[in-house]
């Protein structure tokens, strides 16, 4: 199992360096190439860098929104439920 974790983790490590290094060119690096450069097809419009992140991060918030709220109203009902029988 360990080798396993092992190859997995430099897995994710990689990933997240690519996107990483794509992300940072594409946001910081792209304003300072000459827009008729070949290196703009390899990215989508600009408008994007920032909508995608924010979007990314909306569903995030309300992801772990609704696991905390689920969770709550779940142990709410379980001593409810105790308190009731006790």
């Amino acid at each position: 199992m360990g080798a396993s974790d092992k190859v997995l983790g430099g897995t994710m490590l990689l990933a997240a360096g690519v996107v990483f290094t794509y992300y940072t060119t594409w946001a910081m690096l792209l304003p300072f190439f000459d827009p008729s450069s070949e290196i703009h097809n390899f990215f989508p419009s600009r408008e994007w860098a920032v909508r995608l992140p924010a979007a990314i991060l909306l569903v995030g918030i309300t992801a772990i929104g609704s696991f905390v709220g689920s969770t709550v109203i779940k142990e709410n009902r379980k001593k409810a439920q105790r308190l009731r029988t006790a």
